[in-house]
């Protein structure tokens, strides 16, 4: 079976995987007050052309202050329309967030795909209540084969 086809996306303005997980549950509860399903989701203008091998297994790849830090599994991509019109993209993801082996990425505008192959394999479940290493050390630690 083929690796499942990925997205990358940076995540703006995060600073940790909880600063992460704080954030979508704003989203999910935005979602909830707008009747919609409680899952986390990231919208985009762009639908992505390659969407039945995203449904196939894929995941979107968080990059947090320039390292891919975890993943979340895509659910579905539905249509969302805002006041202006617009067709945009609600990436519907799951909301377990996979804490990944760090791997550096440089500044990108939107989403890349990322083939399964080249994506970092995860970590494995940590602890309740485990605290987040700064980013720098993650990655450094990824650099010398630690983690």
């Amino acid at each position: 079976m083929a690796a499942a086809l990925n997205l990358l996306k940076l995540s703006v303005g995060t600073e940790t995987v909880s600063g992460l997980m704080d954030w979508q549950k704003t989203v999910i509860a935005r979602n909830r007050g707008l009747g919609l399903d409680p899952y986390p989701t990231h919208t985009t203008r762009m639908w992505p052309k390659r969407e039945e091998e995203l449904l196939k297994g894929g995941s979107i790849y968080w990059v947090i202050k320039g390292v891919v830090l975890c993943r979340q599994t895509i659910l579905r991509l539905d249509e969302r329309r805002g006041e202006d019109g617009i067709r945009r993209c609600a990436i519907v993801l799951d909301p377990n967030l996979i804490r990944t082996l760090p791997q550096p990425r440089r500044a990108f505008q939107g989403w890349r795909y990322l083939k399964g192959e080249d994506a970092p394999g995860d970590l494995a479940r940590a602890l309740e209540g485990e605290v987040d290493l700064p980013v720098d050390l993650q990655s450094a630690m990824a650099e010398y084969g630690l983690v």
